[in-house]
């Protein structure tokens, strides 16, 4: 085994960290705290805006899987940093687009090549650590996503009175195409060692009795906690007075709460099981998202921001590691599956508000569909029998 300096583990983890930051901080959840500033430019309604998160949602599906064929370390040294450039330039590209349509096809390429890299840079840092016998430190590649998102915040509304329309983005785009450089020169300075020996690995069902209601479950938290990270600052705008200060600061405090969460969800799982941790944060994850339906105002849209913020990575993290405890053979067919079903239920939470508001409702109404995709995987995880082995893995928003 090789051993690794502090130092190259940190330049490791930071390179992974900074790749998460640009395709999927910047690059998909920027979109969420600039809404409210793009429909106050009418630059589309809010019924695009859902079609637009949607599209970018499909991206981010087609691309994970994407990423299952780019696998091997040849394939993966130049999928990589190519997939990572192209997402910045393309938030760069929407600094220059005005038009509704091609909007559309920026927001699809933006996600696929998100796919790739949140499915490549992740693994690639996991396996670099793990022959290091440093895996117990992966998990903190994600620190950085949830860092980016406040970062996304203040890019957003920093600049807001000064930018116009498509320009909101070149904020995004400054921040996005410097990381970008510098995370892709160092990923491609860790370096993998060929595996030895030719031992066949077992594998079992995918689907079997133990493991199928968490993935029904999984499917559920998807499409419950999309709603709140995608339309959250608009959510306040349609529920609070013009200039209240949650109109922008809901985002912040979301970000804050997901920040601070990973490392006590990944410590709660460890002290009393990922399965009870796991019920934990979708109970109080629906309470979140059911908070602006009981609370409409200040205080819902702050509740939902906390408990939404602070528990939808808690939910992958455990949901991940539960999962190689019942499937421990599986390798990148369990991650596969995952990604289907989180990000297949991500795409239909923007489309299926996009019809609600076609049809007459409004967004606040639309949360309820969040709340019952999140009771459906307390449910479910209510279904998932306790393990008490430890599994490696890594979480996949």
């Amino acid at each position: 085994m090789q051993q690794a300096s502090p130092r190259q583990i940190f330049l490791a983890l930071f390179a992974g960290s900074a790749a998460l930051v640009v395709v999927h901080a910047l690059g998909r959840f920027a979109f969420t705290p600039l809404l409210p500033h793009l429909l106050g430019d009418q630059l589309f309604s809010l019924e695009q805006g859902a079609h637009l998160a949607s599209w970018n949602y499909l991206g981010y599906l087609l691309g994970a899987l994407l990423a299952l064929t780019l696998y091997t370390p040849s394939r993966l040294r130049l999928a990589l940093p190519l997939a990572l450039l192209l997402n910045a330039l393309l938030t760069l590209a929407q600094g220059f687009c005005d038009d509704y349509l091609p909007l559309l096809g920026l927001r699809l390429a933006n996600g696929i090549s998100n796919g790739v890299v949140f499915v490549l840079a992740p693994a690639l840092v996991l396996e670099w650590l793990a022959q290091r016998q440093r895996a117990s430190l992966s998990g903190l590649v994600y620190l950085g996503f949830a860092a980016g998102l406040m970062l996304a915040g203040w890019l957003a509304d920093a600049p807001a009175s000064w930018l116009h329309g498509p320009e909101r983005w070149w904020p995004v785009a400054a921040f996005a195409l410097p990381l970008a450089l510098l995370s892709a020169w160092l990923l491609s300075r860790l370096h993998l060692q060929q595996r030895q020996g030719g031992g066949v690995v077992t594998r079992s069902r995918l689907f079997d009795r133990a493991s199928t209601p968490l993935f029904l479950a999984y499917a559920g938290a998807g499409l419950g906690y999309i709603l709140p990270m995608t339309f959250l600052p608009t959510l306040a705008q349609e529920q609070l007075p013009a200039g209240h200060a949650l109109i922008s600061g809901a985002w912040q405090w979301s970000a804050l709460a997901c920040l601070l969460s990973i490392p006590l969800w990944n410590a709660l799982g460890v002290r009393v099981g990922d399965r009870h941790a796991l019920l934990a944060t979708y109970l109080l994850q629906s309470l979140g998202c059911a908070a602006p339906l009981l609370y409409p105002g200040a205080a819902g849209v702050l509740l939902c921001a906390l408990l939404v913020g602070g528990t939808f990575m808690g939910s992958v993290l455990l949901t991940q590691r539960l999962a190689r405890t019942l499937q421990p053979h599986q390798g990148p067919r369990l991650s596969a599956a995952l990604i289907a079903l989180y990000g297949g239920a991500q795409l239909a939470g923007p489309w299926l508000a996009g019809v609600w508001l076609g049809a007459g409702g409004s967004l606040t109404q639309s949360f309820a569909l969040g709340v019952a995709a999140l009771l459906w995987a307390l449910v479910w995880t209510w279904q998932t029998p306790a393990c008490t082995h430890p599994a490696s893995g890594i979480p996949h928003p």
